[in-house]
This record gives C-alpha cells, structure tokens and sequence, in this order.
C-alpha cells in the first residue's frame, strides 16, 4: 500500500485517465473567460476553452486557488489513512498557487504531514514528473525517496516551446509590447523555455516555425545526443501539429516512451492556441 499520497494542481495538465489510475488528487485554478469563471479541467476541458476562446473578444485571465482549497484536499487526502502528503505545484515565479499550498500546509501542521514543492515548471513539465513520483508511491517507496526523486527530475527535465502568437505573453507581462509587436511583424518565432527559476526565456529567435522547429530539434540533439528519455509533446488547438512533431521525435532521438498532452484552459490563457512544447526527461538507471 502506498505510504504517500500524491496531489498536484490542474496546470499539470495530466490526462484524466492517467490521473484516475494513479489517485493523484487535483486542485484546480480558476479561469475566466468572457463574463464566466470555470474550473481548470473540471468543468471546462482544453478543447471547450480554445473554441470559446475564438467567440470572446476579452483576452482571459487566471487566478489560483486558495489556502482553503489545499487544506480541503488535504484532509480529503487524509481520509485514506495516515500517510504523507506531497503537493507539487506550478511556478512560484508564474502563480501564487505554491504560496496558497504552503499556507494551507502551515494551517494543517497539527493535523496532517505536508511537503511542499515548488517545481519551478509549468503544464505537464511539471505532470511528468508527478506521474513518476505517483508511479514510485505507489510501489511503496518513502515520502523522502518520493520528493529526491521529484527534485531529480525537475532538474534533469529539458522544455523548449513555440507559441503561435506573442500576443498572450505579453498581456500576462511575461514579454515586453515591443518584442510582442516586432515577433508579429517579422514572423519571428522565439524559441522558449523556462530557466531554472521557472521564468520564461528566449532561448532563440527564429524565422517561421519549420525553421523554430528544426532548431529544437537541433537543440535536444546536442543536449541529449542517443541518451534514452522520456518525451512529451505538448499542445492546444494544434493536435494535428502535435502528431506530426511527435513522429519526428521519435524517429530522430532514443525515446522510450512518448506521452502527449493538451495544454490545459490556465496555462493556454497565457500562451494562447496554437502552441507547441516538447519535453525531455533523461531515463534514470
């Protein structure tokens, strides 16, 4: 029986089923859209939000969850017995969710036994890797064994991605209006990434995204010549594009397992449809 139980928040972006076999809980974000809140993937899914997202004309906005929210997941957590919590969570540097889960953790100290992270990530960079830790709780491994092997992933993970528009980036101040208006004009396609603070960077800029995409490729192969990994293939709207990236993933590099994912309604609210992210994790062992 698994000695830890393992909780994320919705910008995860792990598929439900996936989630559902390995009891991770979820604590959602909100996203508002037009005039009407939702639950991040609980009562809107990716593909409901970029469809509505083309009938609004207010660009959308996100906000976390609260303290309350985490200690309610907590406790539910807790019903299963006593066992260690660990709540992994989205970019301190990008949301106050990892503040809101350490607050929670300090209002339930008395009562239950909470880690928190701060996975400096965003999407399922940061579902990856809690899937491999879910993975180990549920083979039994110690809630010590559990949080070194999320930080070891966390800092062996590499993400690179394209957004098809700065637009979305630059209304959520992750970008300058000038850089924004000057990518648009020159179709200029910034290759990013996250630093080790989990601040979005421009790793590149390139014309167009075949060019973008080839110098990503590019990139992984210097980092990770035939290393074996784990990949993952991120988008939005562009499933079709998602597909034909992930063929030529695994065509070119040692992949031992592909796994895709949606970009989910909070982290597509800032950057927008159209995007495309890939991951890599080194396999351990």
């Amino acid at each position: 029986m698994a000695k830890v139980h393992v909780i994320t928040d919705s910008t995860a972006d792990i598929p439900d089923s996936l989630r559902d076999e390995l009891g991770i809980g979820l604590v959602p974000l909100k996203v508002h859209l037009g005039n009407q809140s939702y639950l991040d993937r609980v009562n809107i899914h990716p593909q409901e939000f970029y469809t509505r997202l083309k009938e609004v004309d207010d660009m959308p906005t996100t906000s976390q969850p609260s303290p309350v929210d985490f200690v309610e997941a907590y406790r539910e957590a807790a019903k299963d017995g006593d066992k260690d919590i660990l709540s992994i969570h989205l970019s301190s540097s990008l949301s106050g969710t990892y503040q809101s889960a350490l607050l929670a953790q300090s209002m339930v100290e008395d009562e239950l036994k909470v880690t928190v992270i701060d996975s400096k990530k965003a999407s399922f960079t940061i579902g990856l890797v809690v899937v491999e830790v879910a993975r180990a709780a549920k083979a039994g491994k110690s809630i010590d064994e559990c949080v070194e092997l999320a930080h070891r992933l966390f800092q062996s993970q590499q993400v690179y991605f394209l957004v098809d528009t700065l637009e979305y980036l630059q209304k959520g101040g992750r970008i300058g209006k000038a850089s924004a208006v000057l990518g648009s004009l020159l179709n200029i396609k910034p290759i990013l990434s996250l630093n080790s603070e989990g601040v979005v960077y421009p790793v590149d800029k390139v014309r167009g995204k075949n060019k973008a995409m080839a110098k990503i490729q590019e990139l992984l192969r210097e980092q990770f010549g035939d290393q074996q990994v784990q990949a993952a293939v991120l988008c939005t709207d562009n499933l079709a594009e998602g597909d034909q990236w992930e063929r030529k993933l695994v065509d070119e590099f040692n992949i031992r397992e592909t796994n895709r994912a949606e970009i989910g309604p909070v982290i597509g609210a800032h950057v927008g449809p159209g995007t495309l992210a890939v991951v890599f994790q080194p396999i351990e062992g």
